[in-house]
């Protein structure tokens, strides 16, 4: 039997999926739901609470919780090709349709930063070195945030190139100043992860903090040196996209196949 709470959850589910609270509206305050729900603040609480560890609403300051517009969970297929595109550069494996059109909200960042223990250990420096960091936030045309990317640059490949300090006009252009330094043809492994945003990745991504994110990085290694010249950071919310991955059989498993033996029977 579902809860107070669970119910009331589930009717305010059902109001934003039928319009009555359309993306980009704001949910009447506590007073109003709890005296239309005749529940306490605390039920409420943990009503709306729900709500937003489902990605259907976020706090807005000054606003209260708005409807969130998630738009099409878009599918990212694992072990695809890096392809080019002529005005975005280099472009990874993604949810993006060749020649579809995305933006940056903002401007581009370029910072001198601490590396981070994770990105400092790939690029094979001590925890802490100050290196440049670009960030960029992009989406599709007319969406919201869809990923924030944080590309860190090795020092030396820095010392080499140091335009690679001043924010970049597209996510993949620092791509190419390193390979015209010397480093390329680059090679690219990737790593998935998930885990909790952050409160500054929540606001920049426009997402409720309870929502979980993907983390992708890549690490690209120099043709000259062998070596990590840069790693990428890229956190895109939990319910904007899926990775998929088609399955091919092993040698052991080529078709027809012998039945298996069932242990005990």
């Amino acid at each position: 039997m579902a809860t107070r709470y669970e119910e009331i959850a589930d009717d305010l589910r059902e109001r934003i999926s039928t319009g009555e609270f359309p993306a980009g509206s704001t949910l009447p305050g506590y007073d109003q739901l709890t005296l239309g729900y005749k529940a306490s603040r605390a039920t409420l609480r943990e009503a709306l609470n729900r709500l937003q560890a489902e990605g259907l609403v976020r706090p807005v300051k000054k606003k209260g919780l708005v409807v969130r517009d998630p738009g099409e969970r878009r599918q990212v297929a694992r072990g695809s090709v890096v392809r080019r595109d002529p005005t975005r550069g280099y472009v990874f494996p993604a949810a993006s349709a060749p020649d579809e059109p995305w933006v940056t909200h903002g401007r581009p960042a370029a910072s001198t930063v601490p590396a981070p223990a994770p990105v400092a250990e790939r690029l094979g420096i001590p925890p802490g070195t100050r290196t440049v960091r670009q960030r960029w936030i992009t989406s599709p045309a007319g969406q919201s945030p869809f990923q924030i990317t944080d590309a860190w640059i090795h020092p030396d490949v820095l010392a080499e190139t140091p335009k690679l300090g001043e924010p970049g006009a597209a996510p993949g252009a620092y791509l190419d100043r390193i390979e015209e330094a010397g480093h390329g043809p680059l090679e690219w492994e990737e790593r998935t992860t998930i885990r909790p945003s952050s409160r500054e990745e929540a606001k920049q991504l426009e997402i409720p903090a309870a929502m979980w994110v993907f983390e992708v990085v890549t690490v690209g290694t120099s043709h000259r040196t062998g070596q990590a010249a840069e790693v990428s950071v890229q956190v895109i919310p939990g319910d904007r996209v899926e990775f998929v991955t088609k399955l091919r059989r092993d040698r052991t498993a080529r078709w027809p196949v012998a039945p298996a033996a069932s242990a005990g029977v």
